[in-house]
């Protein structure tokens, strides 16, 4: 059983909230546009992180994440992009991978917009946890946390951390 915490779009603001919400997760996920790389450095201090880069990250983010990453855990197979889209709206990259192997779990950023869907299509939840950051015309900041337990996601939870 892992539990993770998801965050998307810091755009170089990291809430001191963000670490009493994850202090029980095992791993956080950034989905992108984190911004100054000393949101990954504190991110990374604090647990074992995953994440990929967004369109506003600098070479030296860059250097610390990857465009996709695609991983298995408890045996659910999960990919992360930063810009991915939803179902029936994916970017086209994005859907030319779909077409050929579709993961069980689809995660993105970019949107600023929280988002947790089944597509029927591809047979795959999606989700995108909104902006955790102050850049943007999001009005609400949020995270997401869930539980990745033999197969099954659980536990999900949407956690406002405020306006922006």
């Amino acid at each position: 059983m892992r539990r993770i915490g998801i965050i998307s779009d810091t755009h170089s603001y990291l809430d001191p909230q963000v670490f009493d919400f994850f202090k029980e997760v095992d791993e956080i996920w950034h989905l992108g546009d984190v911004g100054d790389i000393n949101v990954l450095d504190e991110l990374k201090a604090f647990k074992p992180l995953r994440g990929v880069y967004g369109n506003i990250d600098n070479h030296e983010v860059r250097s610390e994440l990857p465009l996709d990453n695609r991983f298995t855990i408890e045996g659910v197979d999960i990919w992360m992009t930063h810009i991915g889209g939803y179902p029936g709206r994916y970017a086209s990259r994005v859907r030319d991978i779909l077409q050929v192997k579709a993961p069980d779990l689809f995660l993105c950023g970019h949107s600023h917009i929280t988002k947790v869907m089944r597509d029927k299509k591809y047979k795959m939840m999606c989700m995108n946890p909104g902006a955790a950051g102050k850049h943007g015309f999001h009005k609400v900041r949020t995270i997401l946390r869930l539980t990745i337990d033999n197969n099954t996601l659980k536990d999900l939870e949407c956690i406002e951390l405020g306006g922006r």
